[in-house]
């Protein structure tokens, strides 16, 4: 389908929103039940998650052509992120507690949407990127493969 494209972490948006941050105790107790509520209404959950498919340009970019991953998850823990400053290993223990039913409605909202994003990307995306962020490559920046 796509071409993986490397962005460096830096220029990620979930990376500098604190998406991959840890929290205390109290915070934990108190994001915990935020989560869960925000999650639990798939229709709010799919908002956020129309929403930071554009606003999060380079992070949607370097994850959401990765099929290798689980992107309707990854789409969700940004779209919590994005709408309500709460990072993803709260998200993860959120999910848990939703019902079978609050699942698959938040999973197909998910799945919508990134469909959607696949379709807006998929002509211009090959035409404006080669193979990933270029200044970084040249700049020697991303991670280098030891090849043997």
């Amino acid at each position: 389908m796509f071409k993986q494209v490397y962005i460096p972490y830096w220029d990620w948006e979930d990376w500098k929103c604190g998406m991959w941050r840890k929290v205390n105790n109290e915070e934990e107790k108190i994001m915990l039940k935020e989560a869960i509520i925000f999650t639990g209404d798939h229709v709010l959950y799919g908002s956020a998650m129309r929403e930071v498919v554009v606003e999060w340009h380079n992070t949607m970019l370097n994850s959401l052509i990765n099929i290798s991953i689980n992107r309707r998850a990854f789409l969700g823990h940004c779209a919590v992120c994005y709408k309500i400053n709460i990072p993803e290993s709260i998200v993860r223990m959120a999910w848990k507690v939703l019902t079978e039913n609050q699942r698959m409605l938040a999973d197909n909202e998910a799945q919508k949407t990134i469909n959607e994003w696949e379709i807006n990307h998929k002509k211009g995306l090959m035409n404006t990127l080669k193979y990933g962020n270029q200044d970084a490559i040249q700049k020697e920046y991303q991670m280098k493969l030891q090849l043997r």
